[in-house]
């Protein structure tokens, strides 16, 4: 089908240096909305969310819980992914920005243009 449009949406990706809150959640769930109306409205739909992780404040918030950056991350990023399910959200993907097998591939092969 030529004619089949396709919708791309991402929501912001968050830094998890911290619990989610009423922003992620809102922002989050606006893309869902979005995301929702094309499919119904027949369009192939990919919905991006997730995480990034390579910020000094996550270096920052580890520290002050006296944890790894890694065991924090993993935490907090458990929290948002319960959050999203929590409210059915309908994403494709959730990228985390430290994943090495999915998200550093592609990032290299933008970046070479």
């Amino acid at each position: 089908m030529a004619d089949k449009k396709t919708f791309y949406i991402t929501s912001p990706i968050f830094y998890p240096n911290a619990n989610p809150h009423m922003g992620h959640a809102y922002t989050t769930l606006l893309c869902d909305i979005l995301a929702r109306y094309h499919r119904l409205s027949g369009h192939d739909t990919y919905f991006l969310t997730g995480t990034d992780e390579h910020t000094e404040k996550v270096i920052q918030a580890a520290k002050e819980h006296g944890q790894e950056p890694e065991k924090y991350l993993e935490t907090i990023v458990a929290r948002f992914k319960d959050l999203y399910a929590s409210l059915d959200i309908s994403y494709n993907q959730f990228i985390r920005t430290s994943d090495k097998i999915v998200h550093w591939p592609g990032a290299i092969e933008m970046w070479k243009g």
